[in-house]
């Protein structure tokens, strides 16, 4: 019997959960220990401000729940509406429908408006929609900011402006669970009332930790809301956090895991970072185009630089592509997802994550789609991505 153990590394490539840095692995290696210590607070105080230089916000306030970004997506809405609530949703990818769903199990009416999968937020038509809205009933926008199932990023920023231009007092709530630490994002700048994101992606840890941040107007808005919550009152939190424990037993392995990927975010520089994802992108499509396939992203304005959805020629299987590359070659790629299943597969880079390493991956998904049969030249899309690392590469020697 043969031995089916591929040697070397698994090559992890779906969009979340994402490599983790061996740093971030030694620190998270630690003995169990009270956190009602005296010294507790050394740990987890200096987290908070530092999350909020990643949400680029000053005036909201920041969480770390142990959970998902799903229990977010609860946190936000039990915390800020009441069952019965209007909110707007639009829905274009498995990530938009999953927090509608949500959002309808926990009792809110959700005005949805339903956009083509690979397109994202029309700013425009919620401009429209919430200008008709002349009693103000709808009471949150949901924005995704980065459709995982798709790889589509939307433009927040201009969803803010299309609540603005509708003089419309509702909160603006964002997903950011693929986007936050590897994307651009402007949390005061933009008007967001409430962000979600999660420890899996661009903060290149385990997953476990929801990491979000509520505006004033969000959480003055609990104070008289009318939804239920314990395990994620935010209230609790900020009086806990405040002296620098929490209402109950935190991960605390993954709070020094946290501790240790902020300090690499900002070792690299945010903004180097956010080079650094785009550039990646930038060369996975260049690789894409050199197969003569197409993304699901159906404009290059909506391209996620987090992860990139690539569409097989008709006739043939994702799930099959994607299976071969991890029985064979050991290479963890993305599944399509629901309306996408079988139609695409997903190279995620995000995170902890270089050229020679994307390359690899690269090079595995030609090597699935080929055994396959979809007929792409062998090394067109390795050579592709190689020209654009080499033309502007981000470290200048």
């Amino acid at each position: 019997m043969s031995n089916s153990r591929i040697p070397g590394r698994n090559f992890l490539f779906v969009p979340g959960p994402t490599n983790l840095p061996d740093r971030v692995q030694r620190a998270m290696m630690v003995a169990s220990e009270d956190h009602r210590s005296p010294i507790f607070p050394d740990l987890v105080k200096p987290l908070f401000p530092q999350l909020k230089k990643v949400f680029e916000t000053e005036k909201a306030h920041a969480f770390i729940f142990p959970a998902s970004g799903t229990g977010g997506w609860e946190a936000a809405i039990t915390n800020t509406l009441s069952p019965g609530d209007k909110v707007l949703a639009q829905r274009f990818g498995q990530f938009s429908h999953l927090w509608i769903d949500l959002a309808n199990r926990l009792g809110l009416e959700v005005v949805k408006q339903e956009r083509p999968w690979g397109t994202g937020n029309d700013p425009e038509l919620i401009e429209e929609t919430l200008k008709a809205d002349k009693n103000h009933e709808i009471k949150a926008v949901f924005a995704t900011h980065n459709e995982t199932a798709t790889g589509v990023t939307s433009d927040i920023g201009a969803v803010r402006k299309a609540i603005d231009a509708a003089k419309h007092p509702a909160l603006l709530f964002v997903d950011g669970v693929s986007s936050v630490a590897s994307l651009p994002f402007h949390m005061d700048k933009w008007g967001v009332d409430v962000i979600v994101s999660g420890s899996q992606k661009g903060f290149m840890l385990p997953a476990g930790l929801l990491l979000m941040a509520a505006s004033p107007k969000a959480v003055e808005a609990g104070k008289s809301n009318k939804s239920r919550r314990a395990y994620f009152e935010f209230q609790d939190m900020i009086k806990n956090n405040e002296t620098g424990y929490f209402p109950y037993t935190p991960s605390i392995p993954l709070l020094h895991g946290l501790k240790e990927s902020l300090a690499i975010l900002f070792e690299e520089g945010l903004d180097q970072v956010y080079k650094r994802h785009h550039h990646l992108a930038s060369g996975c499509r260049a690789a894409v185009e050199a197969w003569g396939l197409k993304t699901c992203a159906k404009e290059p304005k909506w391209n996620s630089d987090t992860v990139t959805a690539i569409v097989v020629p008709e006739g043939f299987d994702a799930a099959k592509v994607i299976a071969t590359a991890y029985k064979r070659y050991n290479l963890a790629l993305g599944a399509g997802l629901s309306e996408v299943a079988g139609k695409v597969f997903r190279i995620g880079h995000l995170g902890d994550l270089n050229e020679l390493m994307l390359l690899g991956a690269i090079a595995g998904a030609e090597m699935a789609m080929l055994d396959n049969g979809i007929k792409i030249q062998p090394g067109s899309g390795v050579a592709a991505a190689q020209a654009v690392f080499r033309a502007d590469p981000l470290l200048k020697v």
